[in-house]
């Protein structure tokens, strides 16, 4: 009688555990392929075994190509291309550090395409060894937050704080439209609580997403966790659904602010910034999520062992999407390179010193780039109870923008200031309190 390698996914389990710690499991199924296909054969060796479940819950010994030198090779290529592009530009913008307080911001979001290219190829180097590719694509997950934040901070900079902001929109009313979502907020006025609202959204982001991966790391080391496994007994889908809140909320919140500072962010070309860096968190995770359900629904196979490792549902989804993410990171490297160029900042710096900066400055604005201080004292400032009495202004010498979106006169507010070195803080009354 022919064995039949039809089995659930319990007994597909079984199999797995069998064929790492029994190599008898090998020649049973070798025994068997006179009568029925079978992966393996009596001279075998499963420490190298690879074992797919495919969408008819059939048992095949196909190679993954995720695991092969060829997937390895070329996602090598487009992360280490993309890995030289954004360390140039992160470095032209140390090298021309003129405007600090705008290209603090600018250079922490470069780091989002080394942060996910190299983790993501890491992830899949190792993407056979105990589901490491959970560990490693928490800390991306976390940076994206950081991303998100930073870049509603550099809006804010461009406009010259939320003082310079509420002198151009307070009092006008929200326009309703389906479109842009904000449909239940016809007849509402632009306030101070709705600059208060865009940063409280961001920074929520900012703590749910390192909690949510905290949780996933603890949920995976006790098996309760597996990327696509909607499982209500498992973690994957409630993480998820949180997760999804959370970004969603955080990122309409930044496409409020944009609805409502269009106008004055034009000169600053803030479309293709606002694209690129949706596309990169957004879509990434929406990506990831496709990609799981089709794991789930069967056509993209489900891996058993790889290499002779027992890895768990989800495994192979995460690494397409791995391999997916170093290849389209070159593509946001040049995006970003665009959106975010370096030339303004090189001509300011000519006008001040003709002299490039020494590696000193360089080491010194990169620690000042990298220290979070600012969204610390940021996220006290927006979920203080003192925050309706008072609202922050920078008083930096801001940059009205010109026609062509190029730095023009310097201001705060409406008033023409010298350059100074030190930003300084200033209270200004609230809504609340007029």
């Amino acid at each position: 009688m022919s064995i039949q390698l039809m089995m659930n996914s319990t007994g597909e389990k079984m199999l797995a555990s069998t064929l790492i710690t029994n190599s008898s499991a090998a020649r049973v199924l070798g025994d068997a392929s006179s009568q029925h296909s079978s992966p393996f054969s009596n001279s075998t060796d499963i420490s190298n075994a690879t074992l797919l479940r495919s969408g008819n819950t059939s048992i095949t010994g196909d190679r993954l190509f995720l695991n092969t030198a060829a997937a390895q090779g070329l996602s090598g290529i487009f992360v280490w291309s993309a890995l030289l592009l954004t360390c140039h530009q992160i470095y032209m913008h140390l090298r021309y550090y003129s405007i600090p307080n705008e290209q603090r911001y600018i250079i922490r979001i470069l780091f989002i395409v080394p942060i996910y290219a190299f983790d993501s190829w890491l992830s899949l180097l190792f993407i056979s060894n105990d589901q490491y590719y959970v560990y490693f694509d928490s800390v991306r997950d976390c940076y994206e937050a950081f991303v998100i934040y930073n870049f509603l901070s550099l809006s804010f900079e461009y406009l010259g704080g939320e003082s310079a902001i509420m002198s151009e929109i307070r009092g006008k009313p929200i326009q309703s439209s389906c479109l842009y979502g904000t449909c239940c907020l016809g007849g509402i006025s632009y306030s101070i609580g709705f600059l208060r609202f865009c940063k409280q959204a961001t920074l929520q982001f900012c703590v749910i997403k390192p909690i949510m991966a905290v949780i996933t790391i603890i949920l995976q080391a006790f098996g309760k966790y597996h990327d696509g496994d909607f499982n209500v007994n498992g973690g994957f889908l409630y993480i998820s659904i949180i997760y999804n809140f959370s970004v969603s909320l955080s990122l309409y919140s930044l496409f409020l602010f944009y609805f409502a500072t269009s106008d004055l962010l034009r000169p600053f070309e803030p479309v293709l910034k606002f694209l690129t860096i949706k596309s990169v968190i957004f879509l990434s995770f929406w990506q990831g999520m496709l990609l799981a359900i089709l794991e789930r629904c069967g056509v993209i196979p489900e891996a058993l062992l790889i290499d002779g490792h027992e890895v768990g549902a989800g495994t192979v989804a995460a690494g397409w999407q791995n391999f997916i993410i170093c290849i389209e990171m070159f593509f946001a490297a040049i995006a970003l390179r665009h959106a975010f160029t370096y030339n303004v900042y090189q001509e300011k710096k000519n006008e001040i010193s003709g002299n490039n900066a020494p590696m000193q400055n360089i080491s010194s604005g990169l620690k000042e780039t990298m220290n979070p201080n600012d969204m610390v004292q940021d996220a006290i400032h927006n979920f203080s109870p003192a925050y309706q009495q008072y609202t922050q202004q920078s008083t930096q010498d801001v940059t009205a923008p010109s026609q062509n979106g190029r730095p023009g006169q310097h201001r705060t507010g409406h008033k023409t200031k010298r350059p100074k070195k030190n930003d300084r803080l200033v209270l200004i009354t609230s809504d609340d309190e007029q």
